[in-house]
């Protein structure tokens, strides 16, 4: 990552000096001190999935803004428990940040005891971006458009197949949303990997695979997959020819995806602020529009209230979902 002079302006604090100076600062002199050192982001992903690269695009970006690094930290586990952790032992300073997801509304209603709170112990930053799932059958595949797998659907109750990935991802959960929604009975096939869905669908040991575009890309530029909606209620910034499920036969079905950044709660609000200035100014940049969109991703940032609503909204809806569906809280 480059990196760049800061701007004389700024205060340098460091080790015992910032500890007591920093006190007695007032805020938006904390925040024109910050940041000076690397900030942390703590990702519950592993390395190389859509949420990592997507943070990475972000952070190098920030690091030629702020003139800091920003280093991602991949610490992977279930229910995104580990990442948050260890950003709210990093104390709330502005240089331990998380990432959120789709997936950590999820996490709050999958989870008996999730061992934090996104809502009350975090303070949302900002969106990074926006992307939707496609439904994908095998290009040899009978059904054509979504209307067709609908109608066999009907007609042949319980005969259908839809892959994703591990019950309880958003991509399991997309699903059961679709059952319900399309008043279907299907058979939903949980996968250890997308790879693993995506050579069942080629197979045609599937008839209907949900996930994301990035890692369909490839098969469906060759043909090899075929899209027959997708899951967000407008279309694909991707796949803009390809109609909405929601277009295609089931009304008002809306699945969005997000990944965001938060801070510990508690960190002082003109460092949020500043953060957030930082986010919007490196998303709108062109070739970060261009890095995001080939991953299927609308790069789109948001005002801190406007994700912390998000966040809640997103626990209300899929904690729903999972208690419609009988699945077994962890």
């Amino acid at each position: 990552m480059n990196q760049t002079s800061l701007p004389s302006r700024r205060i340098f604090l460091n080790g015992a000096a910032a500890l007591s100076l920093g006190a007695s600062l007032p805020l938006p002199a904390l925040a024109a001190a910050w940041p000076d050192k690397p900030v942390r982001i703590l990702v519950p992903f592993g390395a190389g999935g859509i949420a990592d690269i997507t943070v990475r695009i972000v952070a190098e970006k920030l690091s030629e803004k702020l003139g800091q690094s920003f280093v991602i930290e991949n610490q992977p586990g279930p229910g995104g428990i580990n990442a948050a952790r260890a950003a709210l032992q990093g104390g709330a300073d502005g240089y331990s940040l998380a990432l959120f997801s789709n997936g950590t509304a999820v996490a709050s209603g999958m989870f008996k005891n999730l061992r934090y709170d996104p809502v009350k112990e975090f303070a949302p930053v900002s969106a990074l971006g926006y992307f939707d799932f496609i439904f994908a059958t095998g290009g040899a595949s009978r059904f054509k458009t979504m209307g067709d797998l609908l109608s066999e659907a009907r007609a042949k109750p319980g005969l259908l197949n839809i892959g994703t990935i591990a019950i309880g991802s958003t991509q399991n959960l997309s699903a059961e949303l679709f059952k319900t929604s399309a008043n279907i009975d299907a058979r939903i096939v949980p996968y250890r990997t997308t790879p693993d869905a995506i050579l069942a669908a080629l197979r045609g040991d599937l008839d209907l695979i949900v996930d994301s575009y990035a890692s369909m890309k490839a098969n469906l530029a060759t043909g090899e997959l075929r899209a027959l909606g997708t899951s967000s209620i407008a279309r694909s910034v991707s796949l803009p020819d390809v109609p909405t499920v929601a277009e295609a036969g089931v009304p008002g079905f809306d699945v969005t995806s997000w990944n965001a950044i938060f801070a510990p709660a508690g960190t002082p609000q003109p460092i949020v602020d500043a953060l957030n200035k930082a986010i919007l100014e490196v998303l709108a940049l062109p070739d970060t529009k261009k890095l995001l969109l080939d991953l299927g991703i609308e790069a789109k940032g948001s005002t801190p209230a406007e994700l912390g609503d998000k966040l809640k909204a997103d626990i209300v809806k899929w904690s729903a979902i999972i208690d419609k569906s009988g699945i077994e809280k962890q």
